[in-house]
C-alpha cells in the first residue's frame, strides 16, 4: 500500500473525478480543500504547488503532479492491486493511454471552441479534427461497452464519465445513447455517489463564506 496521497481540490471542478478515482482505488488521501472565490488558489502557498493556480493537483511524497490525465495515470499506477490500470504488457495498456489522452489533446480542447462558439481551426492546424469527428470517435467507442475498453472497467472510464456528464449537463455534448448509457451506468456506482453528494454540500459551504467576505 502506498503512502497517503494529498489531493489539492475545489467541488465541482476537474478535481471531482480525481477525488473519485481515489474512492474507486480506494487509496489513503488528504484533502486540502481550496475555496477559489476566496481566492485562496491564488495565494503564494498554492502558487507554489501549481503555478497556473488550477486543480486538480497531486503531492505524493516529495512529487507533485498536475494536469488531470498524469494524475489519473499515476494514481490509478500507484495502486495497481485495485485492478483499474492495465499493465505494461496488457495489450489493452496502449488503447488505455491513448484514450487519456484523447480527452486532453482532442475532446476538451474540441470542447472550449465549441462553447465559447469559436470557429474550428483548419484541419491541418487543428489538434482535434473536427468536433464531429471526437465524438463520432468516442461513440463508437463506448458503442463496444459496456467500458472504454471493453467489458473492465478502468481509470479512464472515470475521467470519460466525468468529461462526458458534464458536456452533455451544459448541452455541450450531444447526448448520444452511448454517452447517456455510459454515464448513468458509471454515476450508479458507490464512489461518484459520494463524491458529488459531498461536492454539493462543500460548494453551499464555499459560497456562504465568500457571501460572508463580501465577495459574491
Amino acid at each position: 500500500m502506498a503512502d497517503q496521497v494529498e489531493l489539492f481540490y475545489a467541488p465541482q471542478t476537474r478535481a471531482t473525478g480525481v477525488r473519485v478515482l481515489l474512492e474507486e482505488l480506494g487509496a489513503p488521501y488528504k484533502l486540502n480543500v481550496l475555496n477559489f472565490k476566496l481566492g485562496e488558489n491564488r495565494q503564494p502557498s498554492y502558487l507554489a504547488v501549481n503555478p497556473s493556480g488550477k486543480v486538480p493537483a497531486l503531492r505524493s511524497g516529495d512529487a507533485v503532479i498536475t494536469e488531470q490525465v498524469a494524475i489519473y495515470i499515476y494514481a490509478a499506477d500507484l495502486f495497481p492491486e485495485k485492478g483499474l490500470t492495465p499493465a505494461l504488457d496488457d495489450r489493452r495498456r496502449g488503447p488505455y493511454l491513448r484514450w487519456f489522452v484523447h480527452m486532453a489533446s482532442c475532446f476538451e480542447p474540441a470542447l472550449v471552441d465549441r462553447a465559447l462558439k469559436r470557429e474550428e481551426p483548419p484541419q491541418v492546424m487543428s489538434p482535434y479534427g473536427s468536433f464531429d469527428t471526437v465524438m463520432e470517435n468516442m461513440r463508437a467507442q463506448l458503442a463496444k461497452g459496456p467500458y472504454v475498453l471493453g467489458e473492465r472497467m478502468t481509470a479512464v472510464d472515470v475521467l470519460w464519465a466525468v468529461g462526458l456528464r458534464w458536456g452533455m449537463m451544459f448541452g455541450i455534448v450531444p447526448e448520444f445513447d452511448e454517452f447517456k448509457d455510459f454515464t448513468q451506468r458509471y454515476f450508479e456506482r458507490p464512489a461518484p455517489v459520494k463524491v458529488l453528494q459531498e461536492d454539493q454540500n462543500l460548494a453551499k459551504e464555499q459560497e456562504d463564506a465568500a457571501v460572508q467576505a463580501g465577495l459574491d
